[in-house]
């Protein structure tokens, strides 16, 4: 039987499409209640025609990258409940695809900005709740080139290697009260934002794209691309009470991946 949320209280950064909505649908069928936002509006607009809109699901627009609509979001999320049970800082951008010399200042700014800053953001405004829920779970998205590095996305990279730090720091800080922090790596997720990766990454080796995907797929011993739902299903486990003891850990979930080149 699937792991039981029964009523815990999840907020998903970036939660309206991707890793971030699989998560969130993976938590809702277990019982959760799921807060969250996302800054593309389009895909807002979709999540509010789901059946538990308004009873289990709350969705609100929100750019992850500003801290005065994160605490705007927060705000309106502690109208509905005091305490929660888990954060998922999922929020992230695959940032530019270029030799380090050849890439623009801004567009390393700005990576930086949104996959680690907001994790700051969301984190510091979710401590409280969880400290009144007596314990909880917060998880930092990292990725394979959070342990490997990633030749060509140096900015992606070092962004992900950040949230690692923060995740094992926090995991520290917070030990005594019963929250747990973790990372998830997810590997080579078959979707749109691989879809754009491996475009990027063609165009700049001028290559085949086909070739560029196969090369990413056997990245990993498994040979085997990652699928959403299967970061879902370990953020549910590490929310749930069979994760109660899981803190600070970098936890792959890529088919064992030893490389990303």
């Amino acid at each position: 039987m699937p792991l039981s949320l029964q009523n815990k209280k999840i907020i998903i950064s970036a939660g309206a499409s991707g890793i971030g909505w699989t998560t969130a649908k993976v938590c809702l069928s277990r019982g959760a209640i799921v807060y969250l936002c996302d800054i593309n509006n389009k895909s807002l607009n979709k999540i509010k025609k789901h059946p538990l809109t308004n009873k289990k699901l709350f969705s609100y627009e929100c750019d992850a990258s500003d801290e005065d609509e994160v605490s705007n979001f927060f705000n309106q999320i502690y109208k509905k409940t005091k305490k929660i049970d888990a954060l998922i800082n999922n929020v992230g951008v695959a940032g530019p695809t270029g030799t380090i010399e050849k890439l623009n200042s801004d567009d390393w700014e700005q990576t930086l900005k949104i996959n680690v800053i907001s994790h700051f953001y969301f984190t510091k405004l979710a401590i409280p709740m969880l400290k009144k829920n007596k314990g909880g779970s917060i998880i930092n998205i990292s990725s394979g080139a959070g342990i490997m590095g990633f030749p060509l996305r140096s900015p992606y990279a070092a962004s992900k290697w950040a949230v690692i730090g923060v995740t094992k720091t926090l995991a520290m800080e917070l030990g005594k009260f019963k929250i747990r922090v973790n990372a998830i790596c997810p590997g080579t997720i078959k979707g749109d934002r691989m879809i754009r990766v491996i475009r990027d990454k063609a165009k700049f080796l001028k290559t085949s794209k086909k070739k560029i995907e196969k090369d990413f797929i056997s990245m990993a011993s498994m040979n085997c691309w990652i699928y959403e739902e299967d970061i879902g299903k370990m953020c549910s486990f590490l929310i749930s009470n069979d994760g109660e003891k899981v803190s600070g850990q970098t936890i792959p979930v890529d088919g064992n991946a030893t490389r990303m080149d």
